[in-house]
């Protein structure tokens, strides 16, 4: 079962109700920035996680306006859309609500767990200097030039520690992509095989704990070069730890060789 830090306790708490009812997930943003994106994107990570898991989830972007230019950058992200308003969560009062939140945001938020989100910091120039806060529209346009690379990222950095970015950790991350996305291609050639069970646990204890993003990555990394895992294992492992990371992994196969 997943469990989450809960910002309000600084204990973990679990993400889904005890009989897997429904659970509603309130992304809270302000500003259309980088750090808002991040929000989206933990949001979206607790909805995969908890649908693997088996329970249904209903989200929500909870704004003092609608926000067309976030919601544009959280589509290119592979955030999948949320409805616009708390209002729209009438007649949803038995769902356990999970709060994502902005870690320096003062806003209030309803009854339930409130899940923290550290800052990104975009730093574009060869002195690191960073970005300003509000970022722009030239900042999410740098940002999102590779947004499957962005995604990577992002998903690298533990969720309570600020994302420093800059165009080298974009350049790393779609080399790792490029790299990944050539080799599952290869593998999906050979014969398939199950996901080993060590490997499936290893996963999910990685994502159910807190949503440790980076401990997902890192088993990936090790099953990528792992002596006696046949091929058409990688493939399946990769294929199922994409159905939450959201990389497109699976996007070069059929492709030319």
């Amino acid at each position: 079962m997943l469990r989450i830090l809960d910002a309000r306790t600084g204990e973990p708490v679990p993400a889904a109700p005890a009989r897997r009812g429904l659970t509603r997930i309130e992304a809270h943003a302000c500003d259309p920035d980088p750090t808002a994106l991040r929000v989206l994107l933990t949001a979206d990570l607790l909805v995969r996680a908890l649908e693997l898991g088996g329970t249904p989830v209903w989200t929500s972007l909870t704004a003092p306006r609608d926000q067309p230019e976030l919601r544009a950058a959280g589509t290119r992200l592979a955030i999948r859309p949320f409805e616009f308003s708390r209002d729209l969560a009438s007649g949803l009062g038995e769902a356990q609500a999970l709060h994502v939140v902005r870690r320096d945001s003062g806003e209030a938020v309803g009854e339930g767990p409130v899940v923290a989100v550290a800052g990104v910091e975009w730093m574009p120039g060869p002195d690191g200097a960073p970005a300003t806060a509000g970022g722009g529209p030239a900042v999410f346009a740098a940002l999102l030039s590779d947004p499957s690379a962005l995604r990577l990222a992002l998903l690298a950095v533990p969720r309570g520690e600020p994302a420093r970015l800059d165009p080298a950790t974009l350049e790393e991350a779609a080399r790792s992509l490029t790299r990944w996305r050539r080799a599952v291609a290869g593998w999906a050639r050979r014969p398939s095989r199950p996901v080993p069970g060590e490997v499936r646990e290893r996963l999910r204890a990685a994502w159910e704990d807190d949503l440790d993003l980076p401990a997902v990555l890192g088993v990936l990394r090790e099953v990528e070069s792992a002596p006696g895992i046949p091929d058409g294992a990688r493939f399946e492992t990769y294929a199922y730890a994409d159905r939450l990371l959201a990389l497109d992994l699976v996007r070069d196969i059929g492709g030319a060789a």
